[in-house]
């Protein structure tokens, strides 16, 4: 690494002219990234409900289904929109009633269930439009868009494909401020934490370019995540700035020994930033590296490209940071000013003296904090995280209070199954409670028409590739209790009529999605935990650090997602899976500096609680920037952004990665000094015997 080291400062320009035309694929690659805004799309396909869906996209040529509903209009006008909308690219069929019956008919006469589906009151009316791609495809939002122009005020689409379009508009809107807001409250707290008035914007121009490469690289991956390009940024900035400030501190212990060779100063300080960044770096990895264990798609999707990013954080900070702080080192020196962090004498004192009341307040804080996190609840409803104010959720509201419809569902059978049999099976759905209306082709034809002498049109929308479609709807909000119950005896019934029959739609995917979510978050805790602990026992030869380190750790988190069970608030799902392991992963690092500055502390021959004493003081500065820099860079995104699944888990990393700082310099010293000699029996060469200058006899450093 010192001969790497030695031509990284000797080539420090041509790496900045390689950096800079390597930012030119780059962005073209984030520019050629897809961003899938459909959460339930990365659900697995073996999934019966994912199933359905395949089968109504490829065979029906219906990758989703939104609901227009018109208001005012004669039936002249009604007529003409549906036809502009059926000829809009993205867009498979628009249905209503005149494909059904006659507009000749009085509505008076038609089946009441028939003009309940179709018309609310005397002025409303509703077109059922079929989406030729997926919810979340670029056709169908593209479609969309297209489709609201063309309707007019009077007009309102609900649909998933509504709401994802919503969410794709504010979020472009919004996600350049929040890279604004962390990289100026990074800023803020790096002026008051380093000397130098030029280096934060230097440090901030290093990981700039690391991001741009992150996101460059992810059209590898084809597409990724709305939420992972919401919070990979930010999450990237926070993590990896300890990296940067890990940098300029040995630099500048290396000038004072190489005053008048900076180029020197600089190798040997890459050299040693690497050695200290790699246990850092690699349980930040891990920790991000674990959410691919999800079985749910996004998981993966936001661990591949979180943990990327710390690697090329890493790998832009022994690099690029080195070339920029060379050529600018005479402005970094000559701009200096005196930071504001407290000395932390009185409270390292405090907290030596008192070690054993602060092991009382651990287990103190670790009961009700874990009772907490085992009882908080998560809502699982996409729509309960989107703005009242977006077009598609007013739309969803005016579907629910007009037409008393909150769901939609989807029944595939096989289209051989006898005539009375789907009649008896949709008997038996429409009599369940909640349901409003069933729309099947036996329903209004009965038994005795033949089929076979129907106009083609309407029997390939409701039959193809040996399926028959039946549209069911219901009362009930997805993901709710009473949505729940009515999807298993949905279920239940078109088991009993065609065991191959399937049910899809956006309650069935969501009903999917919590079975998977509760498995999901034991998993990804586990995994992160146990590579978390491999990792800290192989840096410190120990089987006793990775309990006492992880369950300061786990203590913090139980705190943190324990807080909205005391509070009343109701997290989304996706917190609870994520927020672990990504506050596991990135606060730990505070505990290895602490406890290694401890034990380098006892190797000098200090006793137990004057090297305790001295570990805090150093440490507690660097965690405090560290920390300070992890909620500065998402509590700004946390309060600004308006979309509650991005605010929500920026809110909860914004907190953690405070309640971690606090149980690392409070919580941790008291623990180490409690089980010191525990931590000496299970540890290999924690401390190291030395000989005594007198006796000769092998002693530990310290017991003086």
């Amino acid at each position: 690494m010192g001969k790497i080291a030695e031509k990284i400062v000797k080539h420090n320009k041509l790496i900045l002219l390689l950096a800079v035309i390597l930012l030119v694929p780059s962005v073209f690659g984030y520019l050629s990234t897809g961003i899938n805004y459909d959460i339930l799309s990365y659900l697995p396909e073996d999934l019966s409900s994912m199933k359905a869906e395949k089968i109504l996209t490829d065979d029906f040529d219906c990758g989703a289904l939104s609901m227009l509903i018109l208001e005012n209009m004669d039936n002249k006008d009604i007529t003409s929109i549906k036809e502009k909308v059926k000829d809009l690219d993205g867009v498979k069929e628009v249905l209503w009633i005149d494909d059904l019956v006659d507009l000749s008919i009085p509505k008076e006469i038609l089946p009441k269930d028939l003009t309940d589906f179709f018309y609310s009151g005397d002025n409303s009316t509703m077109l059922l439009i079929k989406f030729a791609e997926g919810t979340g495809a670029e056709k169908s939002l593209n479609a969309v868009e297209s489709i609201r122009k063309i309707a007019s005020k009077q007009a309102f689409l609900s649909g998933m494909s509504g709401m994802l379009e919503d969410t794709k508009n504010l979020l472009d809107t919004e996600m350049p401020i929040y890279i604004l807001i962390a990289a100026i409250s990074i800023l803020i707290i790096l002026e008051c934490t380093v000397e130098s008035t030029v280096i934060p914007f230097i440090f901030l121009l290093s990981l700039g370019i690391a991001i741009i490469y992150n996101f460059g690289s992810n059209i590898f991956l084809g597409q990724i995540s709305y939420l992972t390009k919401a919070l990979a940024a930010v999450l990237q900035l926070a993590v990896t700035i300890d990296y940067s400030i890990f940098l300029l501190h040995r630099y500048e212990e290396e000038k004072e020994l190489s005053p008048d060779d900076n180029n020197t100063a600089m190798a040997k300080a890459i050299k040693n930033t690497v050695t200290s960044v790699f246990g850092s770096s690699t349980t930040t990895f891990a920790g991000f590296l674990a959410l691919c264990v999800m079985e749910l798609g996004l998981g993966r999707d936001m661990g591949i490209v979180m943990a990327k990013g710390v690697v090329i954080g890493v790998l832009c900070t022994v690099t690029i940071l080195p070339s920029l702080m060379l050529i600018f080192d005479k402005q970094i020196s000559k701009y200096k000013h005196k930071t504001i962090l407290p000395k932390f004498n009185k409270v390292s004192s405090l907290i030596v003296k008192h070690y054993k009341k602060f092991v009382v307040a651990f287990v103190v804080i670790l009961i009700p904090g874990y009772f907490g996190y085992t009882h908080a609840k998560q809502y699982y409803n996409l729509t309960d995280t989107l703005p009242d104010s977006f077009d598609s959720i007013i739309s969803t509201n005016k579907m629910r209070d007009d037409y008393n419809m909150e769901s939609t569902n989807f029944i595939l059978i096989k289209d051989s199954l006898k005539s009375e049999n789907v009649n008896k099976m949709i008997k038996e759905i429409e009599n369940l409670d909640g349901i409003t209306s069933v729309v099947g082709l036996e329903k209004y034809l009965g038994p005795r028409i033949d089929q076979d002498f129907l106009p083609s049109n309407l029997t390939s929308a409701v039959k193809s590739g040996g399926y028959e479609q039946i549209i069911v709807n219901s009362e009930y909000k997805s993901a709710s209790d009473e949505c729940n119950r009515q999807l298993e005896k949905i279920n239940a019934i078109v088991q009993k009529y065609d065991k191959d029959g399937l049910v899809s739609g956006e309650a069935p995917l969501t009903y999917d999605l919590i079975k998977i979510a509760n498995s999901d978050f034991a998993k990804v805790n586990v995994v992160s935990i146990i590579a978390i602990f491999i990792i800290i026992m192989i840096v410190f030869k120990s089987i006793s650090l990775p309990v006492i380190l992880v369950a300061v750790i786990e203590c913090a988190i139980f705190v943190n997602l324990g807080i909205p069970y005391y509070t009343g608030t109701i997290e989304p799902f996706i917190a609870s899976i994520t927020l672990g392991t990504i506050q596991l992963g990135a606060t730990v690092d505070y505990a290895i500096l602490l406890t290694s500055r401890f034990k380098e502390e006892r190797n000098k021959g200090f006793n137990k609680t004057k090297a305790m004493t001295i570990a805090i003081k150093n440490s507690a500065p660097s965690i405090l920037t560290s920390a300070f820099s992890f909620f500065a860079s998402t509590v700004g995104v946390g309060l600004y952004s308006q979309l509650e699944i991005i605010s929500a888990l920026c809110t909860l990393m914004a907190r953690g990665a405070l309640i971690s700082m606090i149980m690392i310099i409070f919580i941790l010293p008291a623990i180490l000094l409690l089980f010191e000699k525990v931590i000496i029996k299970t540890s290999k060469g924690f401390i190291e015997p030395k000989k005594d200058n007198e006796q000769g006899n092998p002693v530990f450093a310290g017991n003086n």
